[in-house]
């Protein structure tokens, strides 16, 4: 039987493809946000899960300030002696509950095995496995249906481990490659059997092991210009694909419990190679808007390979997506150094401060700008 890309043929129904997608594959997809108003959207249109970290909790909160900024001023007032620290978090935390709640009947209606939002440890922690631990399970007492999100770092992956023994559902993140997913996969059945051990039921556990396929991209073109690279210009928009492919391969060889979930979407082939798929795709509202309108047909893609011209293409100009292609490229000490994992770390720490200084903002004003206003 012929396998037709998305690419190859339209739909007569161009409906909400991505609902079409859900209810006609094994393929899911997640709204890459914990905003309500984007998260009512994606849910009516088959989304059967959330995300968060601390760029997209700064992203609700300037989309979202009408709403977000008084009720930071009634925390402060109700907690006169909270820091700005303790403040930010009550709001990830609270934003969280939120999009949680709007999961609920999907969490419910799928015993527990869909319908989390996902919660991410504080990314100054990567290198600290207890830290996140305990943060950890304070976030999976929040709601039922929450997630818990680890750096697929050297002591991310320790702590996903013990989470995982502890029942807590875990979701590991700024992960590039197909060791880092591998490790993942090791850690998750470590865990799931200590639970098991421990008496622990675990047939609501649905952990997760995203692969961030764009942010793979990114940092190659980012070398292709640097390093003045003569590649492919096809090349590149593969290379998180087939880093994710391989990683499909492999978890299905092992036996891994661990589903994998795509993120970072930059173009179409991020979403319409995946389909078909026992996994998730994570798609940020806009691009959810712009697949639902293509008119493009859900097809099965997840088994076609990448054609080998262009993994050849990939693995001889860069040495980075070698090391993330196979599935022994990166030994788990050296997960902390690699390039991806430095950059989306330092990105995400840098959210994570800028997110604490929109909070300030709100506690102490800035007595300038207001005389500049007056």
């Amino acid at each position: 039987m012929t396998v037709l890309s998305m690419d190859d043929a339209l739909g007569t129904d161009v409906e909400a493809p991505l609902l079409r997608m859900v209810r006609e594959t094994p393929t899911d997809y997640w709204n890459d946000s914990c905003a309500v108003a984007e998260l009512d959207y994606a849910v009516a249109r088959g989304a059967t899960g959330a995300t968060s970290n601390p760029s997209i909790v700064l992203e609700v909160l300037g989309k979202e300030r009408s709403r977000w900024e008084p009720r930071l001023r009634s925390m402060m007032a109700e907690h006169a002696d909270w820091s700005e620290v303790d403040l930010t978090w009550a709001l990830v935390e609270e934003m969280a509950v939120g999009a949680a709640a709007v999961l609920r009947p999907v969490f419910d209606s799928t015993g527990g095995r869909k319908g989390r939002l996902s919660i991410q440890t504080n990314p100054a922690n990567h290198r600290n496995a207890g830290r996140m631990l305990e943060q950890a399970r304070r976030f999976a007492a929040l709601a039922p249906n929450m997630q818990v999100k680890f750096p697929a770092t050297v002591a991310g992956i320790q702590a996903i481990e013990a989470a995982t023994a502890a029942g807590v559902n875990i979701n590991a993140t700024v992960s590039f490659t197909v060791a880092q997913a591998v490790a993942v996969g090791e850690a998750v059945e470590r865990g799931l059997a200590a639970a098991e051990r421990a008496g622990i039921d675990i047939g609501q556990m649905a952990p997760v092991c995203t692969l961030m396929m764009g942010r793979l991209e990114d940092w190659l073109r980012l070398r292709t210009e640097r390093d003045g690279i003569a590649v492919h210009p096809d090349a590149l928009d593969w290379a998180g694909v087939a880093v994710f492919k391989r990683a499909v391969g492999v978890y299905q060889d092992r036996g891994f419990r661990t589903r994998l979930l795509g993120a970072a979407i930059r173009h179409r082939l991020h979403w319409t190679e995946l389909v078909g798929g026992d996994v998730v795709i994570t798609m940020p509202h806009a691009w959810q808007v712009r697949f639902n309108d293509s008119g493009l047909t859900p097809r099965p893609r997840i088994g076609v390979p990448v054609d080998p011209v262009h993994i050849d293409e990939l693995v001889a100009r860069f040495d980075d997506f070698a090391r993330a292609y196979e599935p022994d490229g990166l030994a788990v000490a050296e997960f902390d150094g690699y390039a991806c994992t430095r950059r989306t770390l330092r990105t995400f720490t840098k959210a994570y401060h800028d997110l604490i200084a929109a909070v300030r903002d709100v506690l102490l004003p800035d007595p300038d700008i207001a005389a500049d206003a007056a």
